[in-house]
């Protein structure tokens, strides 16, 4: 078992996994990998945020070996209980997601925080992720939930403060993808990497103190600096075209890896 570096409470930490050992024995499964997603994952999270616990587990061979196999239900989700919202995806669901790029599969299994690291499953997917991942995928997705958060939340006087944040990173992220190539890291510190304007930093730098020590509904007025800056990376984006690639992914990697997962089920 492996724990990310994280600000989480031990006692939090001890708590979840019980929660996810519970799901191991009333589901009859294997989970492969537990992770923190969201904004503790990406390194903003405020006080009083959620724990949102992320995992993709497996079933016994036989399970998979069904005519009715697409009807079976291929998530576990339960509500949200003392802020730990806790929910996870079958291991053929997410490697066939992983196919085309899913950006919520990839920023999971790049997640920082783990709280279950169990066989080869994780080590793997993050292997051939440079022969999976999109990056044409993940400007278009990145440009989406920018558009969106901004649209939704930043154009009145007074806008939630975290809102700012579900714009800026996918910005950053886009930017990172332009400069390398290669998916963008999750945390939102290293993608801030990029950011040569100085004045620019120290505000984003200023409103991410406030965010660490804001209740989440936090309210503020909007950041001229922040918008402005935002307002140009939206246009500019409108205007780019991507050149669609051809891309022929190996399922046969995939298969190779779900394989190995259901082989170490057996033993």
């Amino acid at each position: 078992m492996e724990l990310g570096k994280s600000m989480i409470e031990n006692e939090v930490k001890l708590e979840i996994i019980k929660r996810l050992r519970s799901t191991e024995e009333k589901e009859g499964v294997r989970i492969l990998m537990a992770i923190e997603s969201g904004s503790r994952a990406w390194g903003f999270a405020s006080p009083n945020s959620d724990y949102d616990v992320r995992f993709i587990y497996s079933r016994d061979k036989d399970w998979y070996l069904a005519v009715n196999l697409e009807e079976k239900r291929d998530v576990i989700e339960y509500p949200i209980i003392d802020e730990i919202d806790l929910n996870g995806w079958d291991v053929r669901k997410a490697l066939r997601l992983y196919w085309k790029s899913n950006p919520t599969f990839v920023e999971w299994i790049q997640s920082p925080m783990i709280y279950i690291n169990s066989g080869s499953f994780r080590e793997e997917s993050r292997k051939i992720l440079p022969s999976i991942y999109s990056v044409e995928k993940g400007i278009y997705h990145y440009r989406s939930m920018a558009k969106t958060n901004y649209r939704g939340y930043l154009r009145d006087k007074i806008v939630p403060l975290k809102k700012y944040f579900y714009v800026l990173r996918p910005l950053f992220a886009i930017q990172w993808l332009e400069k390398y190539g290669s998916v963008a890291p999750i945390e939102f510190n290293k993608v801030l990497e990029l950011v040569k304007d100085n004045e620019l930093l120290d505000t984003i730098h200023e409103l991410l103190e406030k965010k660490k020590n804001s209740k989440e509904k936090m309210l503020i007025s909007t950041i001229p600096i922040l918008d402005k800056f935002i307002k140009s990376e939206l246009s500019r984006l409108e205007e780019i075209k991507l050149p669609k690639l051809d891309r022929e992914i190996e399922m046969a990697q995939l298969n190779k890896l779900f394989h190995m997962i259901l082989s170490e089920n057996q033993s």
